[in-house]
C-alpha cells in the first residue's frame, strides 16, 4: 500500500492529533484523580495501564469503524425522541463522570477522616482500572466517530491515536503529581469533570453544544489558577527571605538572696 503524503492529509493528521490530544487531557485528569486513591506504589502502574488500555480501545474501534457508524443510528424512541446506541453510551458515561466527581469532590470538602468514618471501603487495583476502562470506552467512541469524519485513511487516525497516548504517557505522571501536590487545581479537575460528563449528558440527548464553549471556559480557569498559584509561591518566597530581627535581652542582677535588682523592664 502506498502512503501519499499530500498537504491536505498532513493537515488532517495534524488537526486529529491535535483533538486527540485535548480529548486525551480529560482521561489524563480522570485517571491521575482515580490513581491517587491507590497506595503510592501503584499510581504509576495504574496510570501506565490505563493509558494503554485506551490506545488499545482506540485502534480496535478504529479497525471496526464500520460498526461504529452503526451505532448513530436509532435503536428505540422515546417521548418522539430516537436513541442510539453512540447517545446511551454517552449518556451512562455522561453519568458515571459526573457521579464520580462528585462524589471526589463531597469527599474531598469531608475531609479524608470523615470518608474513612462512614465505612469506604479501601480502593483496589481492579476497580480503579475497572473505571479507568469505562471512561475510556466513552471518550473512545466519541473520537473514533469524529476521527471517522475528518479521515478516511485508516493509518492517519491510528498514527494520531498512538503518537497521542504517547505524549499522554510521558506526560500522565507530571500532571498526577501536580493534581495531587495542589488541592485548590485538584479541586479544579473536578469540576472539570463534572462540566465534561454533563456535556456528554446533553450530547446524548441529541443537544449540540459547541466544544469552545466549553473548553475555552477551562482554559481561563486554569489560566486563572496558575497566576494564583505564582502569586503564593512569591509570597511564599518573600516571607521566607525576611530578615528576623535579633531579640536584645538586656542582663538582669541578682542579689544574693536571689531577688533581681532594679526593674528588669527598664
Amino acid at each position: 500500500m502506498e502512503l501519499a503524503l499530500t498537504p491536505e492529509l498532513l493537515v488532517a493528521f495534524a488537526t486529529l492529533l491535535v483533538l486527540e490530544i485535548v480529548l486525551g487531557i480529560d482521561n489524563v485528569v480522570f485517571i491521575s484523580i482515580l490513581a491517587g486513591k491507590l497506595p503510592p506504589e501503584q499510581q504509576n502502574r495504574a496510570r501506565i495501564v490505563g493509558l494503554s488500555l485506551a490506545m488499545f480501545l482506540r485502534i480496535g474501534l478504529l479497525f471496526a469503524a464500520s460498526w461504529v457508524i452503526t451505532l448513530t443510528a436509532d435503536v428505540f424512541e422515546l417521548f418522539g425522541m430516537g436513541f442510539s446506541g453512540k447517545d446511551m453510551i454517552l449518556i451512562l458515561g455522561g453519568l458515571f463522570l459526573v457521579y464520580k466527581a462528585v462524589t471526589e469532590i463531597h469527599e474531598r470538602l469531608e475531609g479524608e477522616e470523615g470518608h474513612a468514618s462512614s465505612g469506604g471501603k479501601a480502593v483496589t487495583f481492579g476497580a480503579v482500572i475497572a473505571q479507568i476502562l469505562l471512561v475510556d470506552l466513552v471518550f473512545s467512541i466519541d473520537s473514533v466517530i469524529t476521527a471517522v469524519g475528518m479521515v478516511d485513511e485508516l493509518w492517519v487516525m491510528v498514527a494520531a491515536v498512538v503518537i497521542a497516548v504517547v505524549i499522554m504517557l510521558f506526560s500522565a505522571k507530571a500532571v498526577s503529581d501536580f493534581v495531587n501536590r495542589h488541592p485548590t487545581v485538584k479541586m479544579l479537575a473536578l469540576a472539570f469533570l463534572v462540566l465534561i460528563g454533563a456535556m456528554l449528558i446533553a450530547e446524548g440527548f441529541e443537544v449540540k453544544i459547541d466544544k469552545a464553549l466549553i473548553y475555552g471556559p477551562i482554559a481561563f480557569a486554569i489560566g486563572v489558577e496558575m497566576l494564583n498559584l505564582a502569586a503564593r509561591r512569591r509570597a511564599a518566597k518573600r516571607r521566607n527571605a525576611a530578615p528576623v530581627e535579633p531579640v536584645h535581652l538586656r542582663p538582669v542582677l541578682v542579689k544574693e538572696t536571689g531577688e533581681p535588682v532594679g526593674d528588669p523592664k527598664q
